[in-house]
């Protein structure tokens, strides 16, 4: 009987950890509620959540699964959208996010 809390998920999620300047997080969390529109059209993209940090006030992550690493680094950052996206809110990070990306070698639900 397989383990019905293992799953086997193909998709990759990229990691961004943002720091944002002082004084400017609600601004861009407004900012960045309005980028979701162009990020969440992007072929390949399936879902996002954005996370603060509890320790320090002006970081924090972003989470965003995508189909595959293509999706990502093709289908969104070469495109229009991007560009769209970048100017909402690349004027808020204290240095440019640090950007990695995973996939799934174990996943558990309760």
């Amino acid at each position: 009987m397989a383990n019905e809390h293992q799953t086997t998920t193909y998709m990759m999620l990229e990691v961004a950890v943002l720091d944002v300047k002082n004084e400017l997080g609600i601004d861009f969390e407004k900012d960045f509620t309005l980028a979701c529109q162009y990020i969440s059209t992007t072929k390949g993209y399936k879902g996002h959540s954005l996370r603060k940090c509890l320790e320090r006030a002006n970081r924090y992550i972003l989470l965003v699964n995508w189909e595959d690493l293509k999706s990502h680094e093709i289908e969104f950052r070469k495109s229009e959208v991007y560009q769209k996206w970048k100017a909402l809110l690349h004027k808020y990070y204290d240095s440019f996010p640090t950007v990695e990306h995973y996939e799934t070698v174990f996943e558990n639900h309760v």
